[in-house]
Formats: structure tokens, sequence, C-alpha cells
């Protein structure tokens, strides 16, 4: 499947509960339209991974996901050998019940998420996610992947993608990315919705949410990231906290069911901590007037 314009693909996202901002339509279709990776930068909890999940799940393709992390390495991104595999070969070559055959074949291959993605025949999203908490000698492996989309085995040579999957990095911004990375990727930074393009996203993403209740969510969330916390609380924060006040059957805010809910909202203890008293009767009254 493919769009034939912007408004067609936004159309398509917002059938999969997912409304970007015109910005980031326009930078998804052009890194689908262009065959180029996108990389999506933003704070924690803006939608970037939700991005790629919409993508797919619009496109009708397969969603591949690599979720990077310190020390990730080759063996676990791409492939590894079957080494117990290959010793049962050995032995049973040994004792003639097999023909004796090459050991570094494709079929003592592991295949990991990118050599995946890379031989996969079908339509597939390849999701790099938070690249940024990957080391900087694995960032440089990726430039081969993303150039040409080849994997190089030793033991087998270059293997070349049959289709092109659609490649969309993600990354918090905990370290700087290399030019060499970026050169590949077109870029889209996330930022926080307004609080008119929330409250649509939480009617959206917790059906049935009363009208006030929603308005008065997002516009406590907002107040939040005005002030100086640990962890400013991004849109997913809001759909929990949403979800759980609905739960308790509540139809708007108030002080005491905010201040035993702001777990599902704050992640840190001392953000919680600052959140107390007057700072939350005071974002209490803002977001009652904004709904």
């Amino acid at each position: 499947m493919s769009f034939d314009s912007i408004d067609s693909l936004e159309a398509a996202l917002g059938e999969q509960g997912y409304l970007p901002d015109r910005g980031l339509a326009t930078a998804l279709f052009l890194s689908l339209t262009l065959d180029k990776p996108l990389l999506l930068e933003g704070e924690a909890g803006v939608g970037k991974t939700e991005a790629a999940k919409a993508v797919a799940a619009a496109l009708g393709a397969r969603l591949i996901r690599l979720q990077c992390y310190e020390g990730l390495d080759v063996a676990h991104a791409v492939y590894e050998w079957n080494y117990a595999r290959q010793l049962l070969h050995i032995r049973a070559a040994q004792e003639g019940t097999v023909v004796e055959a090459e050991l570094y074949g494709p079929e003592y291959l592991i295949r990991r998420p990118l050599l995946e993605a890379v031989e996969c025949e079908e339509d597939v999203v390849l999701l790099i996610d938070e690249i940024d908490r990957a080391d900087e000698e694995f960032e440089a492996f990726l430039l081969e992947v993303l150039s040409d989309f080849q994997i190089t085995i030793p033991e087998l040579g270059t293997i070349t993608a049959v289709r092109k999957p659609h490649a969309i990095l993600t990354s918090n911004r905990t370290r700087e990315l290399h030019d060499a990375l970026k050169r590949r990727c077109l870029f889209h930074w996330i930022g926080h919705p307004s609080l008119e393009r929330e409250i649509e996203i939480v009617h959206l993403r917790v059906p049935g949410v009363p009208e006030k209740l929603a308005a008065e969510a997002a516009a406590f969330v907002r107040g939040l990231r005005g002030l100086d916390l640990a962890k400013p609380p991004g849109v997913a924060e809001t759909i929990d906290w949403t979800r759980a006040l609905a739960a308790l059957g509540k139809d708007e805010l108030d002080a005491a069911t905010v201040e035993a809910t702001l777990g599902s909202v704050l992640k840190y203890h001392e953000d919680v901590e600052a959140v107390r008293d007057e700072t939350l009767q005071g974002l209490l009254a803002e977001a009652r007037s904004a709904g």
C-alpha cells in the first residue's frame, strides 16, 4: 500500500488512532515516498515509537523493531551463528550419519531484527528505537545498512535487501548522533502538541472519556510541563492518567484524586513531591479554567 498525498497518509494514521501534526505527517510522507530513513527526535513520551507503529499499521506492513541499549552488538542486532546446530552437524558427519557440508551456510544463521528486515520479501517498517542509547560503534555499523540496505557477513558475503524496508529511527537525544548517520536520514523533531491537539488525542485513545475530564487532564499535564521537573510528562502519560481517572469514574479533576493518582503521570518521587499544596492547587485552577 502507498499514499498519494500527505492528506491521505494523515487520514490513514488517524484511523490507527494516531494524530500527527502537519510537519510530522509531511516528514513521514516524504520518507515513504523517497524511500529514505527518517530520524525522529523529541522528549520521551511524545509519540515517536507510536508513529512507526501507526505507519506500519496504515501500510498493512510488518513491523520489525530493534530496541537499542548500551552494549548492543551485531550478535543481538543483526545475526549470529547457531553454534549448537553446527556442533551437532559436525558430530553427525563424524559418525557418518550425514554428508559433511558447509558449516557457514544460511541454514545456520540466527536472524536478528536488522538481517530479518533486509531479507524480508514483504513490506516492512523497520523501527530502530532509541538509537541514542546504543554505542557509537554500533551507530557506525548502521551506516552500511541505512545507505544501501545491505549487510555484509564475512562467511557469506553481502546480502542486499530484496525489498527495501521503510526505516524509522527514534532518539530521546540522551547524546548527539554523528553527522554521518544524520546525513542518511530525513529529520523531524516531535514536540509536545498544542492543548487542543492533545485533547483530541486523549479522546481518540481513551474512547468515551468525559469531555470535561479530557480537557482538564490535558491542561493539567500541560501545566506540569512548565515546572522544573526531572522528567516532564509526555502525551503517553496524559493518556495513561486519563485512563486511570476514567477507571475511577471521574468526570472532572479534584485535588484529592489528582494527588492520589500523580504516580500515573509523574515518574520521579522528587517530581511528585514538588507538585503539592499550593502548586497543585494552582495547576488545578488553571486546568479547570481550560476545561
